[in-house]
């Protein structure tokens, strides 16, 4: 289903299994920026640390990163992260936008060599940035899929 972007505040989602990258933004500024990394094995605690940045940025909508293979096809984590947007929004009943991600991490890795930050020195900042990627994405897209 194709939707204008609504105005607001916008949380983003680089999701990983291991590790979940979050961004903050505004659609109408349509500037994003990186705010955190999520680091846990248990979904409660996963959930419960989405739980509250959301009490902290009080978002207008969710925006998840969609993977597939770089011809477009899913690939295993594209289930993956569907499931994750689809539990987001059963919980916290805003509304979630896929959107598609196949070179978030490539602009997260270049972002972050443009400021100089190199290696393993990368590790801890790549998942947010690559959800600040996502975000602009979705910002500059004019159009997204709203999840059903």
């Amino acid at each position: 289903m194709l939707n204008s972007i609504p105005q607001g505040t916008t949380l983003g989602f680089d999701y990983g299994e291991a590790r979940i990258g979050v961004a903050e933004g505004d659609a109408l500024l349509g500037i994003a920026h990186p705010i955190v990394t999520i680091a846990e094995v248990e979904n409660d605690k996963k959930f419960a640390k989405v739980e509250a940045l959301l009490k902290e940025w009080q978002p207008k909508q969710l925006v998840v990163g969609l993977p597939t293979h770089v011809d477009g096809t899913p690939h295993d984590m594209t289930a993956v992260c569907r499931r994750f947007a689809q539990r987001l929004n059963g919980r916290f009943r805003l509304p979630v936008y896929l959107v598609d991600e196949r070179l978030s991490s490539v602009v997260a890795e270049s972002l972050l060599k443009e400021a100089q930050v190199y290696g393993k020195k990368q590790k801890p900042f790549l998942d947010q940035v690559a959800a600040q990627a996502i975000l602009t994405t979705f910002f500059e897209s004019g159009y997204v899929d709203l999840l059903p």
